[in-house]
C-alpha cells in the first residue's frame, strides 16, 4: 500500500500565531539516519479519534482515513513521490471501451484472518457500500456503476442489493459496466470506499467496525477510544511495500500543540503537521528531522446553502464574491501562516492534473472596495456570519484574521464558531447544523481536477456537505464524464470549474504544504503528495 489515498476531510492546519514562541531547545535535533533499525519496533503517529467505526465506505476524515489506509490495500494506489497511479491488488485493469472495464485481481492476497482476497471480496463490498439501507457516507462514489440507482434510489427502499454493472466471471476477474462513460474511473479505485471486505464483515458490520480486518500492511490490535488505535505489521502481507517496522500506534491528540511538544521531547515519533506554536522554530527544534514537502490539498471556507443567513440574501453569488475579495490571502499566508501556505487562485491545487493558473480571477484577489460594493448589492451589508472550525486543528489564528478582513472591508459581522474537536465539527456538518460558513480542508483522493470539483460540489456528491446545487455545473461535469479520453475530460472539468465562480459554493483560501517532523527514535520518514507519512518505510531505531 504505497503512497496515500482517501485522505479526505483534513483536520489540521498547522498554522502559526503572529507571535509564535519557541518550543523545545533543539537538543535532540541531530541526524539519526545512520543508526541501526529494529524491524519489530513500533512507532507512534499523531492522529485523532475517527468519526465513525472503521468501515471503508463510511470513512471521510483524516482520523479514520489514515487508519483505513494502513489496514486495507485497494486495487490501485498512487506513487508517494510522483502521484502516478499504479496497480496494487489489481494485476491489470483494461478499459474495454469508455463504459466497460475488466479487472484482473492478483492471486496470493489474504485478509488478516487468513481468508483469500478474491474478485468477490471487492464486488460484495462495493454493493454493500452503495446500498442506501446501509447509510454509508461514501455511497455516491459507486454512482458511476450501472445499477446504482436500483440499490440507492433517490426515494424509497432499494429495489436490489446488487448493482447490475458488476459481475465476477471467475474468482479473480471483475467485470464493470458504468451507467455513463467515465474516462478517469480507474483513478477512483484508489479511494478507500473501494477496499475489499472479508466475509465476516457481513455477519456484524457494527462489531467489525470496532475490530476491523483488512488486507493491508498492518492489522488491528486494539482501539482505545479517545486514546489510540494500535496496529502491527501483517506478516503475510502480499504487497511490494512490506513494512520496515513492527507497527503503528495512532495516538489521538486534542491539540496540535501537545503533539508537537511530544515530538520535540521524543514522546511522539511521527508528526502529522507542526502546531501553531512551533512553526517559527521547528527547523531549529528538530534540525534535519524537520520536514517540508509539497501536498495536493486546499483550504476553503465552504458555505451552508441551507442556512437562513445565506438563503435570505438577494444575490448569493455577489455576496460570496464580495466576501472572497475581502480576504487578504497574501498577507495572511505571509504573516499568520508564516509562508507555510500558498494563496489559492482556484479550487484545484497546482500539482493536480487540470490546474488552471488563474481560474478564480479577480474574485480571489484582495480588493476591499469592490468587496464592499458586491456585498452591498447582494443585500448582505448588515449580515452576521460565522466560520465553524475545530479547535484541535490549530485554526483559531487564521479564522480570526479572515473574519477581521471581512468585517473591516465589508461591514459584515464575522464571528468564529469553535468546536472542541474535528469529530464534533464533522457531526455538525453532517447533520446540516452549520450557521453559515465552515472551514473545509480537502486532500486529494486522486490527483485529477474532478476530485476537487464534482466530488465536492456535485449535487449528490458525498463531500458536498453544504448542500450546494447548480444545474449548470452538474451538466458540465456530466459532459466531462462522458468524454472520449482522459485529457478531454480534464479540459471539460476546467470549464465546469469556471462556472462555480458565479455563485461560489466555497471560497478558496490557500494551498497546503506538509510542514512536519519526527522524533530521534525513527528514521526514513517521508511524506507523499497526500500529506501522509509513508508508514511502511519508517524505521524504528534500536534502543
Amino acid at each position: 500500500m504505497r503512497g496515500a489515498t482517501s485522505a479526505k476531510w483534513v483536520a489540521g492546519a498547522a498554522i502559526i500565531a503572529l507571535a509564535a514562541t519557541a518550543c523545545g531547545g533543539g537538543k535532540d535535533s541531530t541526524d539519526n539516519s545512520g543508526a541501526a533499525a529494529d524491524p519489530a519496533g513500533v512507532f507512534s503517529y499523531q492522529s485523532s479519534e475517527p468519526q465513525h467505526p472503521i468501515q471503508p465506505a463510511n470513512v471521510m476524515e483524516t482520523g479514520g482515513g489514515r487508519i483505513t489506509d494502513v489496514l486495507f490495500s485497494k486495487l490501485v494506489d498512487f506513487d508517494p513521490k510522483s502521484g502516478a497511479i499504479e496497480n496494487v491488488v489489481a494485476d491489470s485493469i483494461k478499459q474495454d471501451d469508455a463504459s466497460h472495464y475488466t479487472i484482473k485481481v492478483k492471486q496470493g492476497w489474504t485478509f488478516h484472518n487468513g481468508e483469500k482476497v478474491t474478485a468477490k471480496s471487492f464486488v460484495d463490498a462495493w454493493n454493500w457500500g452503495a446500498n442506501a439501507k446501509n447509510a454509508q457516507q461514501n455511497a455516491s462514489w459507486f454512482s458511476d456503476i450501472k445499477g446504482y440507482d436500483e440499490v440507492h434510489p433517490e426515494k424509497g427502499d432499494p429495489k436490489s442489493d446488487k448493482m447490475s454493472g458488476l459481475s465476477t466471471p471467475d474468482d479473480y476477474t471483475i467485470k464493470v459496466e458504468l451507467a455513463n462513460p467515465a474516462p478517469y474511473w480507474t483513478y477512483k479505485l484508489g479511494y478507500s470506499a473501494f477496499s475489499p471486505l472479508p466475509s465476516v464483515f457481513y455477519t456484524n458490520p457494527k462489531k467489525y467496525g470496532e475490530e476491523p480486518i483488512g488486507n493491508g500492511p498492518y492489522q488491528f490490535v486494539k482501539w482505545n477510544h479517545n486514546q489510540d488505535f494500535l496496529t502491527k505489521a501483517y506478516d503475510k502481507y502480499a504487497g511490494a511495500d512490506k513494512p520496515k517496522n513492527g507497527g503503528v500506534d495512532f495516538k489521538f491528540y486534542t491539540t496540535s500543540e501537545a503533539a508537537y511538544k511530544d515530538t520535540v521531547s521524543n514522546n511522539l515519533d511521527v508528526l502529522d503537521q507542526v502546531a501553531p506554536s512551533g512553526m517559527a522554530t521547528y527547523h531549529q527544534d528538530l534540525g534535519k528531522r524537520a520536514v517540508d514537502a509539497p501536498q495536493n490539498s486546499i483550504q476553503t471556507i465552504a458555505v451552508a446553502a441551507y442556512s437562513p443567513t445565506i438563503k435570505g440574501l438577494k444575490d448569493r453569488g455577489k455576496f460570496m464574491q464580495g466576501i472572497s475579495m475581502a480576504i487578504d490571502r497574501d498577507t495572511i499566508t505571509k504573516t499568520v501562516l508564516q509562508g507555510s501556505r500558498t494563496p489559492a487562485t482556484g479550487f484545484v491545487p497546482p500539482a493536480v492534473k487540470g490546474y488552471s493558473a488563474d481560474a478564480c480571477g479577480e474574485f480571489c484577489k484582495y480588493n476591499p472596495t469592490k468587496a464592499k460594493q458586491l456585498v452591498t448589492e447582494a443585500g448582505g451589508a448588515n449580515a452576521t456570519i460565522s466560520v465553524l472550525y475545530n479547535a484541535d486543528g490549530g485554526h483559531k489564528e487564521w479564522v480570526t484574521a479572515v473574519c477581521s478582513n471581512i468585517t473591516q472591508a465589508t461591514g459584515v459581522k464575522c464571528e468564529s464558531d469553535s468546536k472542541a474537536d474535528f469529530k464534533t465539527t464533522l457531526d455538525v456538518r453532517t447533520n446540516k447544523k452549520v450557521q453559515s460558513f465552515y472551514r473545509s480542508g480537502w486532500v486529494q483522493d486522486y490527483p485529477l481536477n474532478a476530485n476537487f470539483l464534482k466530488d465536492l460540489y456535485g449535487t449528490t456528491a458525498a463531500g458536498n456537505e453544504g448542500g450546494y446545487s447548480n444545474k449548470t455545473f452538474d451538466d458540465l461535469t456530466g459532459k466531462a464524464d462522458k468524454a472520449a479520453s482522459l485529457d478531454e475530460s480534464v479540459k471539460l472539468y476546467q470549464d465546469a470549474e469556471k462556472s462555480l465562480y458565479a455563485d461560489m459554493p466555497a471560497i478558496p483560501l490557500w494551498y497546503y504544504k506538509t510542514n512536519a517532523g519526527y522524533s530521534a527514535n525513527v528514521k526514513n520518514v517521508t511524506y507523499d503528495t497526500f500529506g501522509k507519512p509513508v508508514f511502511t518505510a519508517v524505521e524504528v531505531l534500536k534502543k
